[in-house]
């Protein structure tokens, strides 16, 4: 398959304290808004919505890929969600391939700390400051990558354990809340 010659793509930075453990989990922004690039871009709150519509749609899945080499995926990303922050993403490694553990091994020594974006450009606009303002974005490809454009956006690898023990907490934190909800709505009607 040949990739379209406008493809473009922005580098995420992964953050402090990677861990890297068996059955690896990886999470994180991929694409921050607001935030100004080493490229000089921005990209712009609500610009992968179409696209990411359009692909969930069609029952499509967005790539891991190795550096951007479409002959080298290392697995798919299992949620890629906008929200008012950015793009995040969650994935897993697949360690059942050579590329996949190799990844894996390279982010445990911080050899590979960054993520990078593969998306061709469908609107944008340049500011004062000769900034160019993405505001459409057609994603294709979510890539592991060596060196990242976009330090500020971060992702964590996380065992199953590490998410299981996260989830019991978070639900406990919730199930707290409603009883405070509860006893804040009791104490006020009395």
């Amino acid at each position: 398959m040949q990739l379209d010659a406008t493809l473009e793509h922005k580098f995420a930075k992964f953050g402090e304290g990677l861990q890297v453990q068996d059955g690896l989990v990886i999470e994180g922004y991929a694409s921050l808004f607001g935030a100004t690039d080493q490229g000089g871009d921005i990209v712009g709150t609500g610009a992968y919505a179409r696209s990411l519509t359009a692909l969930s749609g069609a029952g499509h899945s967005i790539k891991m890929l190795w550096q951007h080499d479409p002959s080298q995926p290392i697995s798919v990303w299992d949620e890629v969600v906008e929200d008012a922050k950015g793009l995040w993403v969650k994935g897993r490694l697949l360690d059942t391939i050579a590329k996949g553990r190799e990844a894996a091994a390279l982010i445990e020594v911080g050899a590979i700390d960054g993520l990078s974006i593969g998306y061709r450009t469908v609107r944008a606009t340049k500011n004062t400051k000769g900034q160019r303002l993405l505001e459409e974005l057609e994603l294709w490809e979510v890539s592991l990558v060596t060196f990242p454009m976009l330090p500020s956006a971060r992702v964590a690898a996380k065992s199953e354990d590490t998410l299981a023990s996260e989830d019991e907490s978070l639900r406990g934190i919730a199930t707290a809340f409603e009883g405070l909800s509860a006893e804040l709505a009791r104490t006020s009607t009395a």
